[in-house]
């Protein structure tokens, strides 16, 4: 792993049926889980990508308070780009990014991490040559006070980190970076946490610990925009979720009725 800083302050009605499911880029549909509840954050029609080249193409996307939100689709559909737009590594060119209603399109991650949204990346998300207390107090070095307090109920939650808390980060598994990753990200008490690819390069034992952690991060009133490529696991541990391709939304609704759309099964989830 690389010794780069993490990223991290571094710091409706309910459809039914597969052709309810079914969106396409013209914003035709309707999200299921939240009913009247404001978004989280909330993505309106956003153009977004790298440099001259776009990924992101009118996408649309919200996220209920204390929902579990998974976004699937094939490499390249521009998943892990939502996350980052969402985070202020990239500005929209086009529509709007907001949290509990305020246009954040464009803030820096540093001041999105202080107004209640935490990012945990695929790979670099934690410090490898600090210990696991080291890496939690970098998490919260934003933080004005109580940092020994939120700590030490991290510790009560994950009990692996607190029995470790003196080894170097380099030291741990790669499910056990994935933790002391969610943990360094919930220093600063987010009510959001954007996580990318948390089971990426885990053995399925291990992806499957990870994934509990993820519904125990949820527990703690947080809620979460997941990009999982391990599109049927991640769903299994979602409320709602999303299918991306060539950056913009083609399938939406209840994680469970995506997983039992037989459309959504053969093109993306690798069925028959």
């Amino acid at each position: 792993m690389s010794e780069n800083p993490p990223t991290n302050a571094d710091a409706d009605g309910t459809a039914t049926g597969a052709e309810a499911a079914s969106t396409t880029s013209d914003g035709a549909g309707t999200s299921a889980g939240t009913g009247d509840t404001e978004p989280v954050v909330e993505v309106s029609g956003v153009d977004s990508g790298y440099g001259e080249v776009q990924v992101l193409d009118d996408c649309s996307l919200h996220l209920g308070p204390g929902e579990i939100v998974c976004l699937i689709g094939p490499n390249g559909a521009g998943k892990s780009t939502v996350l980052k737009t969402v985070f202020g590594m990239l500005t929209p060119w086009a529509g709007t990014v907001t949290y509990h209603g305020d246009d954040i399109g464009g803030m820096s991650p540093e001041d999105i991490v202080r107004i209640g949204i935490g990012y945990v990346p695929q790979t670099d998300n934690v410090f490898g040559s600090l210990t696991i207390d080291e890496n939690l107090r970098m998490g919260g070095v934003a933080r004005k006070g109580g940092l020994d307090e939120v700590i030490g109920r991290l510790y009560d939650r994950f009990p692996l980190l607190d029995e470790k808390r003196e080894a170097k980060a380099r030291t741990l598994s790669g499910g056990q970076r994935q933790v002391l990753a969610f943990a360094r990200a919930l220093v600063m008490e987010p009510d959001v946490l954007l996580i990318d690819e948390p089971s990426a390069g885990l053995a399925p034992n291990t992806a499957q610990e990870v994934f509990g952690h993820v519904e125990a991060v949820n527990d703690l009133d947080t809620a979460i925009l997941m990009v999982e490529q391990n599109a049927k696991e991640g769903l299994a541990i979602s409320d709602r979720g999303y299918v991306l391709d060539q950056g913009t939304v083609r399938f939406e609704d209840d994680a469970d009725t995506l997983l039992d759309n037989d459309e959504v099964g053969r093109l993306y989830l690798g069925g028959a």
